[in-house]
């Protein structure tokens, strides 16, 4: 079985997508969970381009990875420029990554309009640069930006390029289809002639301009191409990546390439889900084999061939990617799921056991109000432990109240929180301010229940997202709000739902405070 090798670029080609914006915080908990799924390069970012990437690389090197390689990301040097003194190819030395990228151009149209300068020059940048971060770094690759639209104007030139790259040691060599416009034929008549004449490991970076760039990938990598780069859920600049989340399962599933273990392509749904709401945006429900209707049936005749052999309306078993069967109106999808997590947690469940379909009831409750879990697995975690009996309450709430007060028109809102509680028999009374309504609260409900928990004061808010649920109702519209907390040694997400935003605020928060005593109880 041909090994293929995954690169993830969602936190730096993905980030460029319209609506994503993504912070160090969501870098780094994207990190953690791509290295969790068994993806081989994790593009980090460009060191160079802004200062929320350079934090990102120093914050990166904390992390224990297990699978997953850091890659930095850059261009070549610049015209006119030594290679030695050029301030990119610095950055991304001192990104301390083992792994560098670097993108140069293949195309003569962009060598004379853009760069302005030869057809000559542009292939001693290419050689100077990678052949100077080879003296530094453990690897380098080579994305040879806008190759397909070059070589159908100039082969010869596109060509020469890659073989620069290929004299100064590129590990692997990526052609890319930069603007996205390539069609499947063109893509296997060039890359036949690129593996003819390049003999350094190849790999393929496609754009979906013309929606065809999962197709692309597998005919490159039909053809030999042994890394595949794009984003998790095709998300990128214009009309997106190469979908990961496509092209994996069927690398894997169907053409019998070895991607991931088949342990962790069974995370691929979970995988987009996470990576959605990190990005506070909507799932799509009818992306193949992750979306919710990818194995959704209606139709009578469907329904009914699917409940005897579900292989005669579904084209691969969902549980290979995580996804599970749901026939519309009644629906038979969840069990597996609820026990799968449950072992995450270190709980073993019967699938016959009322429990599980408790749990089950419970979540489809929650999930039609509004709440999804993917990015607050220690919400349901709690959920689950609750059903189960295994939760213990460790406050009461008394009351609380939240003051937004503006003095002065150019000065910020003053923010203030007071709040009662109740532990055991003892009442506690207390009042905190913060960056905000929210962050107060947070203070001061820590405030309040420190002296019981000592161990809550290393817990912090790192992150904050609210998503509006109810299109068309305005300042009354229901909310979603995804908090991620942590302290000294872990991360974790918990959610909160209602039409009042304090309200929804409180849940998350109440939901983290309980997570982080549970497990220092446990």
């Amino acid at each position: 079985m041909k090994q293929i090798e995954i690169y993830d670029t969602t936190l730096r080609d993905g980030s460029q997508a319209e609506d994503i914006a993504f912070s160090v915080e969501d870098k780094l908990r994207i990190t953690e969970k791509l290295d969790e799924f068994g993806i081989h390069y994790i593009e980090g970012g460009w060191p160079g381009s802004n200062p929320k990437d350079a934090e990102y690389f120093k914050k990166v090197r904390r992390l224990t990875l297990l699978n997953s390689v850091v890659v930095a990301f850059g261009s070549t040097h610049r015209p006119r420029h030594k290679v030695h003194d050029d301030a990119n190819i610095k950055t991304l030395i001192d990104s301390k990554a083992n792994i560098v990228t670097i993108f140069g151009k293949t195309w003569d149209f962009h060598v004379k309009e853009a760069l302005r300068i030869s057809l000559e020059e542009n292939l001693d940048i290419i050689y100077n640069s990678i052949s100077y971060l080879k003296k530094h770094v453990e690897k380098v690759f080579f994305d040879a930006e806008h190759f397909f639209d070059g070589y159908k104007d100039n082969p010869e030139f596109a060509i020469k390029c890659l073989l620069a790259a290929e004299d100064a040691g590129a590990d692997c060599i990526i052609p890319c289809d930069t603007n996205g416009g390539t069609l499947p034929h063109d893509i296997k008549r060039i890359m036949q002639d690129v593996i003819k004449r390049v003999k350094r490991p190849l790999g393929i970076h496609a754009h979906n301009d013309s929606e065809c760039a999962v197709v692309n990938s597998i005919v490159a990598v039909e053809l030999g191409a042994v890394q595949v780069q794009g984003t998790i859920n095709g998300l990128g600049e214009r009309c997106g990546n190469a979908n990961l989340c496509s092209i994996i399962p069927n690398l894997q599933i169907k053409l019998g390439y070895r991607c991931l273990s088949d342990e962790n392509l069974r995370k691929l749904r979970d995988v987009s889900r996470f990576v959605n709401e990190i990005s506070n945006i909507r799932h799509f429900k009818r992306q193949p084999f992750v979306g919710d209707s990818a194995f959704a049936h209606k139709g009578g005749i469907h329904v009914s061939a699917i409940r005897k052999r579900p292989e005669t309306y579904e084209h691969i078993k969902p549980e290979l990617v995580g996804n599970s069967t749901r026939v519309l109106i009644s629906d038979l999808a969840g069990k597996s799921n609820i026990i799968r997590k449950a072992e995450e947690f270190n709980i073993h469940l019967d699938a016959d056991s009322p429990q599980v379909q408790g749990v089950l009831d419970k979540l489809k409750d929650l999930e039609h109000q509004g709440f999804q879990f993917e990015g607050a697995e220690a919400s349901f975690e709690l959920i689950l432990k609750k059903e189960l009996g295994l939760h213990r309450r460790f406050f009461d709430l008394i009351g609380f109240r939240v003051i937004d007060e503006k003095r002065k028109e150019k000065e910020p809102p003053l923010s203030e929180a007071t709040i009662m509680v109740k532990v055991g028999k003892y009442i506690e009374h207390t009042a905190a301010t913060g960056n905000g309504p929210v962050n107060a609260l947070d203070n001061a409900l820590r405030k309040a229940l420190e002296k019981f928990y000592p161990e809550l004061k290393s817990v912090k808010l790192h992150d904050y997202k609210v998503r509006v649920l109810t299109a068309g109702k305005g300042t009354a519209a229901k909310v979603r709000v995804l908090i991620e907390s942590g302290d000294d040694r872990h991360k974790w997400g918990t959610v909160g739902v209602s039409e009042n935003i304090i309200e929804a605020s409180w849940q998350a928060l109440v939901d983290s405070i309980e997570y982080k005593l549970l497990k220092e109880k446990e």
